[in-house]
């Protein structure tokens, strides 16, 4: 009689095994693997038909394959082509009566992690296949505690362990229960909104409103109208009294983001909201009190354009009293793979999608790249990765063209034999697919305009 206990212990030793297919087509050849690798610690399942070995695979993802090199009607070097498609991670050993060293070499150029000959020796074999069991349960246990460490280093929303990210962590916590007006900068792309809303849900007035004014998004003649509200017949188009975000947001906080993008005008007007705490809509004589904490963002450098008279410089004095610095994402490399990770669960859920990570080969691609658009670029590709993939693994097929066609990139040296005209279109080119294509965010990323992206994209360039 089997207890309860023992059922459970046997149940999860099976479930902590590693699973090793054996495809062959001669029977005698798969009973002596089954024999002399049989071990607690490792599940065998064997197939003496290819495409049946194939539907296995692919409904068990093994961790090991061996797969005999010639059988009847199929090609081993195809099967495994066919197997790295679907089970990337899966370690494929090949196994053939007939050694040469061009097969061998072949064979491991196209995946394959070793290549054995026959008759099979029993010793050689269990070294070999012992050592992947080994190396299969590393993987789960840094599967594991890679997915221990995303829980520890998520803050407020917010996926980061570096030390650059730890300090933002430090500081959010510290300023958050205190702050009236804060400054977040950083480049597009950094993450502003989601230090935003932290500072909003740490503060004092988390149970209030948070409420987003984009001023890059805001037509300049109803800035205004946006913020402070107006009265009915203050201007064309004004049919009746309007409540402005300051009003909505009293007892909660405003996040004003692109600050920078704001007309001189409003400046002024918000200058003396900052200092009065009222606020007067247009067309209206009277001042109403208002109550909130203003949370400001940016990716454009204030302190030229103070010297340019592009922005106050007593706003920005009054914004920076604090002023939390976000690092590009190429200056938080370490934090790559647990972000990647991060947004693979997060798509997964939402694409109600099987996939559980990305392969070590993607991943190395993925760390290749300088990230211009920064979390928002590596999140763009991880989401579509997630909606594209057939599989459990996203792999290199997966990732979008500009970051896996080598012949596009500019090294320096490639770059002297190429007219200038021609490298600015395909960095321009690189930026916007970087970004999903959007033309705004890319413009902004060049420092150009809209007009002159799309004029180099099209190869087309003002004399």
């Amino acid at each position: 009689m089997i207890t309860f206990s023992a059922a459970r212990r046997m149940r999860n030793s099976e479930e902590s095994a590693v699973t090793l297919i054996a495809i062959d087509d001669d029977p005698l050849s798969l009973e002596l693997i089954s024999d002399a690798l049989e071990q607690a610690n490792l599940k065998i399942l064997t197939a003496t038909d290819p495409q049946a070995g194939l539907v296995l695979i692919r409904e068990k993802r093994p961790e090991i394959v061996l797969l005999d090199l010639l059988m009847p009607g199929v090609s081993g070097m195809e099967l495994l082509e066919k197997i790295l498609e679907f089970s990337p991670e899966s370690e494929v050993i090949l196994v053939t009566g007939h050694y040469s060293t061009e097969s061998a070499v072949e064979a491991i150029r196209k995946g394959a992690s070793d290549y054995i000959t026959k008759p099979l020796s029993v010793p050689q074999l269990r070294q070999r296949i012992d050592a992947l069991i080994a190396s299969a349960q590393r993987r789960r246990t840094a599967a594991r505690l890679d997915s221990e460490l995303l829980q520890a280093s998520e803050f407020e929303g917010i996926v980061g362990r570096s030390p650059e990210m730890l300090d933002v962590f430090s500081r959010i916590r510290r300023v958050a229960p205190h702050f009236k007006t804060v400054l977040i900068t950083g480049e597009t792309g950094t993450g502003k909104e989601l230090v935003a809303r932290a500072m909003h849900r740490l503060s004092p007035a988390a149970s209030g409103p948070f409420a987003v004014c984009n001023a890059s998004a805001v037509v300049e003649t109803l800035f205004e109208s946006e913020l402070f509200g107006h009265k009915r017949g203050a201007f064309t188009g004004a049919t009746q009294d309007k409540m402005g975000l300051f009003e909505y947001a009293t007892g909660g906080s405003v996040f004003l983001d692109e600050i920078g993008d704001m007309p001189l005008s409003t400046q002024t007007k918000l200058l003396r909201v900052l200092q009065t705490h009222e606020v007067q809509r247009v067309g209206a004589l009277e001042s109403r009190k208002v109550d909130v904490r203003v949370i400001a963002a940016t990716n454009r450098p204030l302190r030229t354009m103070i010297a340019e008279k592009q922005f106050r410089e007593d706003l920005y004095y009054r914004l920076s009293m604090v002023e939390i610095k976000l690092p590009i994402l190429a200056q938080r490399k370490e934090d790559l793979a647990i972000l990647v990770q991060h947004f693979v669960d997060r798509y997964a859920t939402q694409y109600r999608k099987s996939v559980r990570r990305v392969t070590s080969r993607a991943l190395m691609i993925l760390s290749r790249h300088p990230w211009p658009g920064n979390v928002r670029e590596l999140e763009n590709v991880i989401g579509n990765a997630c909606m594209m993939t057939a599989e459990e693994t996203i792999d290199v097929p997966d990732l979008p063209e500009y970051l896996t066609v080598k012949s596009d990139e500019i090294r320096y040296e490639d770059a002297l034999d190429i007219p200038l005209d021609e490298v600015e279109r395909r960095h321009a080119a690189r930026v916007l697919a970087s970004v999903g294509g959007n033309k705004v965010r890319a413009a902004k990323i060049l420092g150009i305009d809209r007009g002159t992206l799309a004029r180099l994209v099209a190869g087309q360039h003002s004399k």
